[in-house]
C-alpha cells in the first residue's frame, strides 16, 4: 500500500468531476418557484461526532475547530438537536425520507458489509423531491444505505479473511444513491467495509483484486490495489469542492450537496499534517482535520460568490464512540486527555441517552439566517424534507416524511408560540425507545445504556442507581440525566408511553393534511 498507487486509482475517475457536474441550466418549469427563491443546500454529516467536540459549545474541549466556530458565528447554532437513532445507518435513512427508521425492516443496529438496500423503491426522498424543483443533487461521501451487488454465481454477496469474494465488480451496482435521487454519487460506502475502493455512480473504480491485509483496519474483504485509508477524506473534500466551484457556473440551477462524511468514524486516520495539533490524541487530530474539510467547502462557497444563496447544514448522525477496540474511545479520552466528546450530557454513540443522539447543530446562510445565534428549539434530522419543502413552497404528499417537521421558523429565528414538534422519539441501536417531549424525556427501558457506562464515570458524575423499568428526566433540571424520576411521576410516564405508542400504531408522527 503506497500513496503513489492509491492516487493512481483515484486517478481511474477523473472523470468523476464532469460526472458530479450539473446538467446545463434549462428554463424554469411553468409554476416553480425562480431561482432566487431556491436555495443551494449543503448538508455536511459528520460520522460520530459528539456534542462535546465543538470548541464552540464546550469552553474545555481539547480540539480546535476554527471552521466549525466560523459557521457558528456566521449562522445558527442549535443546542437541542437529535439524531433520530443513536447509530449511522437509520440516522441516514431518516434524514433522506423523513421517516424514522424503525418503521423500515432495519429495528435495531446497522446495515453490515454487502447489505441491500433500506430505501424502499418508490419511497420519496429529499433528494428526489428537490429534483422535482429544478435542483441538480449530488452525493459524496460515505453512502452506509446499501446496494444490490450482483455475484458471479448468482448468491448473497459474501467476502471473508480467506477469500475475496463472490461479487461481479465488472458489472454496474444496482439500487444505490442514483436509483434514490441523486443525479451522482462519489464516494467509498463505508470507510471500514468491503470493498475497499471508490464507487462513482454505480460503479467501482477499478477491480478489487486483493485481500485486505490484517494490518489494515476494517472488515476482512476485497480492496483496490494500493488503497490508502489516509487519502479517502482528502479525496471526498477535494470533490465536494469541485462540485461546489462548477454548480457555481450555472447560477440558474441550484443544487443540492449531501456530504457525509467518513470522519470522525473509525478507522482514525489524520494526515500527517494534523497530527498533533490538538490536546485529545489521534481521534482530535481527526476531529480537527475534519474541521478542515467543513473549512474547504466554506471556502469554496464564498470563493465562488455563493454564501448568500447558500443554506450550509453541519451535524453529526450520532454521538461519540466508545469501543475500546477502535483506539482511545469516549470514556477513556475523558480519563487520559480530560476531553469529553459528549460534554456533560450522558451516554455516547448506541445509547439513548442525551449523549448518544444529541449533537451539534449549525446552519449559516449569508442575509437569511442572523450571525452568532442560538437556539434551544428541539429539532431532530428527520426534519429535512418538511423544512426544505416549506422553504420551497412544496407540499409533500401523505405517503412521505411521515415524521418530518418544518423547523424553517428556528433557522430563521422566527418566534413561534409554541414548541415546533409536538415529541420527538429516539431509538437506541438495540431498539430501545425513548420519547421527548418539552422538558421531559422518558426511556421506555430499564436503562438508556447499550454499551457498559463504567463505574467510575458514574461516581464522578454522580448519576444515582434506580431500579425502576424505565427511566424519566426533566432536563430542564437535569440535563446530565443523574436522577431518574420514573416513580415520582407516573403520570407523565403514562402520558408519554400512550404517546410513544399512538406514533408507533399510526405510523406516523405529523399529523396527515398538513
Amino acid at each position: 500500500m503506497n500513496r503513489r498507487a492509491f492516487l493512481k486509482q483515484v486517478a481511474l475517475g477523473a472523470a468523476a468531476g464532469a460526472a458530479l457536474s450539473r446538467a446545463s441550466s434549462a428554463a424554469e418549469a411553468p409554476g416553480r418557484p425562480p431561482a432566487a427563491a431556491r436555495p443551494n443546500i449543503v448538508y455536511i454529516l459528520a460520522d460520530d461526532m459528539g456534542y462535546g467536540d465543538l470548541a464552540c459549545q464546550n469552553p474545555k474541549s481539547k480540539i480546535p475547530t476554527p471552521n466549525l466556530d466560523r459557521l457558528a458565528a456566521q449562522g445558527v447554532r442549535f443546542t437541542d438537536a437529535h439524531a433520530p437513532t443513536a447509530v449511522c445507518t437509520p440516522t441516514r435513512y431518516a434524514i433522506l425520507t423523513g421517516r424514522y427508521c424503525w418503521r423500515s425492516r432495519l429495528q435495531r443496529g446497522v446495515l453490515g458489509p454487502w447489505g441491500e438496500t433500506l430505501i424502499e423503491p418508490g419511497r420519496l426522498t429529499v433528494p428526489a423531491m428537490l429534483r422535482q424543483h429544478g435542483y441538480a443533487t449530488a452525493c459524496i461521501g460515505k453512502w452506509h444505505l446499501g446496494w444490490k451487488w450482483a455475484t458471479k454465481d448468482g448468491k448473497r454477496p459474501q467476502s471473508g479473511p480467506d477469500r475475496l469474494s463472490n461479487v461481479d465488480f465488472t458489472k454496474p451496482i444496482a439500487d444505490g444513491p442514483t436509483t434514490r435521487g441523486f443525479d451522482s454519487y462519489f464516494g467509498t460506502d463505508v470507510p471500514n467495509y468491503p470493498p475497499y475502493c471508490f464507487i462513482e455512480n454505480d460503479r467501482t473504480l477499478g477491480i478489487p483484486s486483493r485481500l485486505k491485509p490484517n494490518t489494515m483496519f476494517g472488515v476482512p474483504g476485497p480492496m483496490i490495489e494500493g488503497w490508502d485509508l489516509v487519502q479517502i477524506l482528502p479525496t471526498l473534500t477535494k470533490k465536494a469542492v469541485a462540485y461546489v466551484e462548477t454548480a457555481a457556473k450555472t447560477p440558474d440551477k441550484p443544487f443540492f450537496l449531501y456530504f457525509p462524511l467518513t470522519s470522525p468514524h473509525v478507522p482514525i486516520v489524520p494526515a500527517p499534517e494534523f497530527k498533533g495539533k490538538s490536546r485529545a490524541g489521534d481521534y482530535g487530530d481527526w476531529v480537527h482535520q475534519t474541521d478542515w474539510t467543513v473549512g474547504q467547502v466554506l471556502d469554496a462557497i464564498d470563493r465562488c460568490g455563493l454564501a448568500e444563496s447558500t443554506l450550509v447544514i453541519f451535524t453529526s448522525d450520532n454521538g461519540p464512540e466508545v469501543a475500546r477496540e477502535v483506539g482511545v474511545g469516549a470514556y477513556e479520552r475523558i480519563q487520559k486527555f480530560s476531553h469529553a466528546s459528549m460534554g456533560d450530557l450522558r451516554g455516547v454513540k448506541r445509547d439513548a441517552w442525551e449523549g448518544g443522539h444529541r449533537v451539534p447543530f449549525l446552519a449559516g446562510w449569508r442575509g437569511k439566517i442572523k450571525p452568532g445565534a442560538a437556539s434551544d428549539e428541539t429539532i431532530c434530522h428527520v426534519d429535512l424534507m418538511a423544512t426544505l419543502a416549506a422553504l420551497l413552497g412544496a407540499r409533500l404528499p401523505d405517503d412521505a416524511a411521515e415524521d418530518s417537521y418544518n423547523v424553517l421558523p428556528a433557522l430563521v429565528g422566527e418566534k413561534t408560540e409554541k414548541p415546533i414538534r409536538e415529541a420527538v422519539v429516539h431509538h437506541s441501536c438495540n431498539g430501545k425507545f425513548a420519547i421527548r417531549q418539552g422538558r421531559w424525556v422518558l426511556i421506555d427501558a430499564p436503562t438508556g445504556d447499550d454499551n457498559k457506562e463504567p463505574d467510575w464515570l458514574r461516581k464522578e458524575r454522580g448519576y444515582e442507581p434506580h431500579n425502576q423499568p424505565g427511566e424519566l428526566y426533566d432536563l430542564a433540571q437535569d440535563p446530565a440525566e443523574r436522577r431518574n424520576l420514573y416513580a415520582q411521576h407516573p403520570d407523565i410516564v403514562q402520558r408519554l408511553k400512550a404517546l410513544l405508542e399512538k406514533y408507533k400504531a399510526e405510523g406516523r408522527s405529523v399529523p396527515p393534511a398538513r
